[in-house]
């Protein structure tokens, strides 16, 4: 069964309040998703060497339970309610050098694992995986350690066994991370303004990215661009 059934099915009673344990690990959710955080939280408040210590729902609440709380480690999504989480990945990393933090995602592995790494992650699972393996990655990043699938795994060793000569077929791979943030947030409909907002950049840097990102993909027209992240964003093939 994969996490994202036990979610669903754990999330259907009420979350049990945060339980005492004695040298258990501080955990907090970020994810914009309630059904998730709770399905999350009550899978590791089973756990004796785990408890939840909080949970946020954008960016901002983030930042203020890190430095309020003080967990022992962090899960993020990379879609946020309000902000991004590789934005969030990477302003956390330059303030806390040593905080643990696992992104939990939906979106594919083959595009953000890599990236959110570079960002400062310590591991990346998909929300798809089996709940055993989360609580496994989980524990690999309280450890110290790194987690990725071993798909993403043996990915990055070709890469540089290559020499860093290995070049993807796939068209996303070409953006940049800020590029890749605005065709993820174009996907989930909004505006350039929202996005300018969100990302604290002008209007006019937001449109050049655009402009990039078409020229990139190949895409003639605003229209295009937003079919084609649209569909991504779905997880369907992308249209030109």
């Amino acid at each position: 069964m994969n996490m994202t059934t036990n979610l669903a099915r754990t999330a259907v009673a009420p979350p049990s309040g945060v339980l005492t344990k004695r040298n258990a690990r501080r955990i907090l959710i970020v994810d914009d998703h309630p059904i998730v955080r709770q399905g999350l939280r009550r899978l590791m408040e089973n756990e004796e060497d785990l408890s939840v210590c909080g949970e946020a729902e954008t960016a901002r609440d983030a930042r203020t339970a890190i430095k309020d709380l003080n967990p022992d480690a962090v899960i993020v999504d990379i879609s946020l309610k309000q902000g991004d989480g590789i934005e969030l990945v990477r302003d956390v990393r330059a303030h806390y050098a040593t905080l643990p933090m696992l992104v939990l995602s939906m979106h594919d592995e083959a595009i953000y694992a890599e990236r959110m790494l570079s960002a400062g992650a310590n591991g990346y699972i998909m929300k798809q995986a089996a709940s055993e393996q989360f609580l496994v990655s989980l524990r690999r990043v309280l450890d110290g350690g790194i987690y990725v699938s071993e798909a993403v795994g043996s990915n990055m060793i070709q890469k540089f066994a290559s020499g860093g000569s290995y070049t993807s077929a796939n068209p996303i791979d070409r953006l940049s991370n800020r590029e890749l943030q605005i065709l993820h947030m174009i996907g989930k409909g909004m505006s350039t303004r929202e996005t300018a907002n969100s990302l604290n950049l002008s209007i006019k840097t937001v449109e050049s990215h655009r402009q990039r990102i078409k020229r990139k993909l190949n895409l003639n027209t605003g229209a295009q661009l937003v079919q084609y992240a649209v569909n991504w964003f779905a997880g369907r093939e992308p249209v030109n």
